[in-house]
């Protein structure tokens, strides 16, 4: 439970200011998770304050054959907060070359 200013992305994938996608599944988590944190920052919000993330991907065994390099790279960006989380895997996203999409939810206090 939480209460206070709510911010929401949509789904947010891995590609740059340039709209340069990542080249493969842990650099396009990377660069998602960092786009997730911008966001935040816009709204004043920061990681600590996520309170969901669900995560879209094209492979669910790429997902998990990644656990390890993912952990680390989740740490880094968004450190030990682990809000709720859900993943799903799809057969596709908007963008033909993305392999993962995550959308946030945070909630700041007032």
């Amino acid at each position: 439970m939480a209460r206070g200013t709510v911010v929401m992305t949509g789904g947010l994938i891995g590609w740059d200011g340039d709209e340069t996608l990542a080249d493969g599944f842990l650099a396009q988590v990377d660069q998602t998770l960092a786009n997730i944190v911008a966001v935040l920052a816009e709204a004043d919000a920061k990681p600590n304050h996520l309170v969901r993330l669900t995560w879209y991907v094209r492979s669910i065994e790429t997902y998990r054959a990644s656990l390890r390099d993912l952990g680390g790279i989740y740490h880094d960006r968004i450190g030990r907060h682990y809000p709720a989380m859900a993943l799903v895997e799809v057969a596709n996203l908007v963008e033909p070359d993305a392999l993962v999409e995550i959308e946030a939810t945070a909630i700041v206090p007032d």
